[in-house]
């Protein structure tokens, strides 16, 4: 029987009509805006939950990657499912991923407003076709599955890939990361450089809402884990398999449930933490931008770890504006500073047209800062799961390699 929360697989179809509803992302203000009770949990939700990289940002003097080829089939999914899409961490609108897009204000009034919105990054133009390869960066290219199977019903809540045959130790260890929103389009990326982790992606709508809402219950993610265990234990015979290194990614609107899950105990399992242009705050006063520091305090506090070495964490932001709650920008800046840090500005041309504007690293804590402000460089983020893959985890896990 399908778990009450495992969502149907969108068709091609039904994925690219998604995808367009999630550009209409800014039409509504986040949960983090909005002064609603948070949903019964065991895990303290302080607040109202909030709305909703490629070797070249990775590594400062390593060569962008190259784009992906305009004749790869097309992808299964085609867009980003977006039942929460563009939506991500952000509410549900218009804008994609951009806010700016969605705002009716005079340009004049949205420059100053960027200037004086603290956390903002310039903004240049969006990329031009050519400088994106031709490439859609909310429909990119599909290179294929890889070591990898096809997209398998065993998790209790969503979709998981594993190897053909491989991928476990002896003695049943294994790898995993588990992607909120945007599974199809964060596959693309993964199996390009994944060497036998499974993943597991979950896409349950528009806004963060509905992320934090599933998973405020810790017995959801405990659920989740176990029946990943079982379908591997099936697949590979053995009996005993166990998760042996757990990642947590999310995209847009996905940090809702990761944020839940960092306040659980099985949170305490997590090894490493991807946030793809993907995490918001309401404001606690939004004259002064003063954000909700306690939506924050979990991301925070695994920073800390990451940059202490004990953890991974790896953040992007784009410079979008969203109406009414803090921006991606705004946010990482706000971690940073919490570290005593500051971003040193940076200028590269990275995959699927991002131009990087800052970076931040410390220990095995990363943040990349890049310009654009309209949806195809909200989805342009996607395309640096495959060189966090390459260059982060790979070589942090060592996981046991998948083979056809």
């Amino acid at each position: 029987m399908r778990h009450p929360l495992q969502a149907r697989r969108p068709s091609g179809r039904w994925a690219l009509l998604s995808l367009l509803a999630a550009t209409w992302w800014l039409a509504a203000p986040p949960a983090a805006a909005q002064d609603t009770a948070a949903p019964k949990a065991a895990a303290p939700q302080a607040d109202d939950a909030p709305p909703a990289t490629h070797a070249a940002s990775l590594q400062a003097d390593g060569p962008p990657a190259a784009a992906p080829q305009a004749d790869s089939p097309p992808a299964e999914g085609g867009a980003p499912p977006t039942d929460g899409a563009a939506g991500a961490g952000a509410p549900s609108g218009a804008g994609g991923a951009g806010g700016a897009a969605s705002d009716a204000r005079a340009p004049a009034e949205r420059s100053a407003a960027r200037r004086d919105r603290p956390g903002a990054t310039s903004s240049r133009a969006t990329p031009s076709k050519k400088r994106r390869g031709d490439i859609n960066p909310c429909m990119t290219p599909d290179p294929g599955w890889g070591v990898y199977d096809r997209w398998s019903r065993a998790p209790s809540i969503g979709q998981m890939i594993m190897p053909h045959r491989g991928g476990v130790t002896k003695r049943g260890g294994f790898d995993v990361i588990i992607h909120f929103h945007g599974h199809e389009a964060l596959r693309k990326e993964f199996v390009k450089t994944a060497e036998g982790a499974v993943l597991v992606g979950i896409d349950l709508g528009i806004g963060s809402g509905a992320y934090s809402s599933a998973f405020s219950a810790p017995y959801v993610f405990e659920n989740l884990l176990d029946s990943i265990e079982r379908a591997v234990a099936k697949k590979t015979g053995k009996k005993k398999a166990y998760i042996r290194k757990l990642g947590l990614s999310s995209w847009s609107a996905g940090y809702g449930a990761v944020e839940q899950i960092l306040r659980q105990p099985a949170g305490k399992r997590v090894d490493a933490l991807v946030l793809l242009d993907s995490l918001h705050a309401g404001y606690a006063d939004e004259q002064q931008h003063k954000l909700k520091v306690a939506q924050l305090e979990p991301f925070i506090a695994f920073a800390r770890r990451a940059a202490a070495g004990e953890a991974f964490m790896f953040m992007s932001h784009s410079s979008i504006l969203p109406p009414g709650y803090a921006s991606t920008a705004e946010t990482a800046n706000f971690i940073v500073r919490q570290l005593r840090g500051k971003p040193r500005g940076s200028s590269r041309a990275d995959v699927l047209g991002l131009d990087m504007i800052q970076r931040f690293d410390r220990g095995d804590f990363h943040v990349r800062g890049y310009t654009g402000d309209d949806k195809p460089d909200h989805c342009a983020h996607l395309g640096l799961m495959a060189d966090v893959v390459r260059v982060h985890l790979n070589p942090r896990w060592k996981s046991p390699r998948g083979r056809r």
